[in-house]
């Protein structure tokens, strides 16, 4: 039996490879093409030349070049795709965690907590001496994911301590409810029509305004999350088969259960406090993942990632880009491409069960 399962690791992991390889240099691709589509379009030799510069190749590019590449698209670009990449690896988690294919941050009531909490900063005013103001409505989106993961938990887990995957989605479903209720009252009683505008426009979701400092601050999260999570894979591919089944060999079931979700919640959070709440990612995505390269986790988390990041990308590019003079929310954008590709997979499980 060790030696089966030895052997379809070592499958796995060879099979990893050469998809890996794929979404790698098609993320690359992206990144380059995303840098140079704008109000300002920019030739792809032109992009290049102003990476190469930057990473001191000795190319020369012009200081305007510079500008609109370095400084202004590629901190969002970045920032897309460490989203997409955080959001796909925490839809693969907990769907195997709770065994249920509609499980992801937004249909878990995460993202609607993070949103809350971070609506609160906002719209409240909460502040602590010596902590600016981006770090505070991160505290506040955690904390807001938190209480709302805990809440999804209690009231999902049956009196056995059995966690249902339908009652957690429909927990999940009640909580994210009770916080859009509560970010709206918040809105109102504010009586600001500024904050409201902001509002809407995080629930929404946006890439705009990302600079630097923060686009390295969710790489340096997405990628730590990844690392973290990868060293799970086992255990998630022993909760595939029902927490008893776990058990038998040898996952610790509430020790894990709890690190992935509190991890999931803190990336969760992290996201959303700069971003907003950014539906249908990871949703699909790790469907696809599974439909097109199967559902062992080594493969499963480091290919979502990837595909998770490709995608936010062109939903970024395309939400910025469609419309001259206006950016469409990217929430917007995630909604329909999401959304018909959920419906074909859904005919499409249905067909086959």
């Amino acid at each position: 039996m060790h030696q089966q399962q030895t052997a379809v690791v070592s499958r796995g992991t060879a099979g990893t490879a050469a998809p890996f390889a794929l979404l790698t240099l098609l993320l690359l691709v992206t990144m380059i093409v995303a840098l140079g589509i704008g109000s300002v379009s920019i030739p792809i030799s032109t992009v290049t030349d102003v990476v190469l510069q930057r990473l001191g190749a000795g190319v020369d590019a012009s200081l305007l070049d510079d500008q609109i590449v370095w400084q202004l698209r590629m901190p969002r670009v970045l920032a897309a795709a460490a989203t997409g990449a955080g959001l796909a690896i925490c839809g693969a988690v907990l769907q195997s965690l709770t065994r249920n294919d509609l499980a992801d941050p937004y249909l878990l009531g995460i993202s609607g907590g993070a949103t809350a909490g971070a609506v609160s900063v906002i719209v409240l005013g909460v502040s602590v001496a010596g902590l600016v103001s981006a770090t505070m409505i991160t505290l506040g989106a955690f904390a807001g994911a938190l209480l709302a993961m805990v809440l999804v938990l209690a009231l999902a887990t049956g009196r056995s301590g059995a966690l249902p995957p339908s009652r957690t989605v429909l927990a999940g479903v009640a909580i994210g409810q009770i916080c859009a209720a509560y970010t709206s009252f918040v809105v109102i009683m504010s009586g600001d029509h500024d904050a409201a505008r902001r509002v809407l426009s995080w629930t929404l979701g946006s890439l705009a305004g990302i600079r630097w400092g923060s686009s390295l601050f969710l790489c340096c999260v997405a990628g730590l999350a990844v690392v973290l999570i990868m060293a799970f894979a086992s255990d998630l591919d022993a909760f595939a088969f029902g927490e008893s089944s776990a058990g038998s060999l040898g996952v610790s079931i509430t020790a894990t259960r709890w690190t992935l979700l509190i991890g999931s919640a803190l990336l969760t959070a992290s996201l959303v406090a700069f971003t907003g709440a950014i539906g249908f990612v990871g949703l699909v995505v790790p469907h696809v993942v599974r439909l097109v390269w199967g559902p062992l986790h080594r493969r499963l988390l480091p290919l979502s990632a990837l595909l998770g990041a490709i995608l936010l990308l062109w939903a970024d590019t395309i939400a910025r880009s469609l419309v001259s003079g206006q950016e469409i929310p990217i929430g917007v954008v995630t909604a329909v491409i999401g959304a018909p590709a959920f419906a074909w997979l859904l005919r499409r499980e249905g067909r086959d069960a």
